[in-house]
């Protein structure tokens, strides 16, 4: 459960800061701390087609594919939802 919970917590993170500065150094600056943060609980993917790619590297198990990747869908989702409602997405 920890690993779903850091995957979620990156995901949101990135999306977040994606949506909110579109500044390329502010998203890679998360990007890092995030992996930085969570790298060694879940391996750091934060992002559904990372997730796909360790798992055809045999990084992430196939039992751990489909919760990651759910995971990662909702914390996206929720920094969405987040700065629709509190905030001004810069798209």
């Amino acid at each position: 459960m920890e690993k779903l919970i850091v995957e979620f917590l990156g995901a949101f993170a990135l999306v977040y800061v994606i949506l909110a500065t579109g500044n390329p150094y502010a998203i890679g600056i998360t990007l890092t701390l995030a992996i930085l943060a969570g790298g060694a609980i879940s391996g750091g993917a934060f992002n559904p087609a990372v997730t796909v790619g360790m798992w055809m590297a045999k990084k992430v198990s196939q039992s751990d594919l489909l919760p990651y990747i759910l995971a990662q869908v909702l914390g996206g989702v929720a920094a969405f939802e987040v700065i629709r409602r509190f905030g001004k997405l810069r798209l």
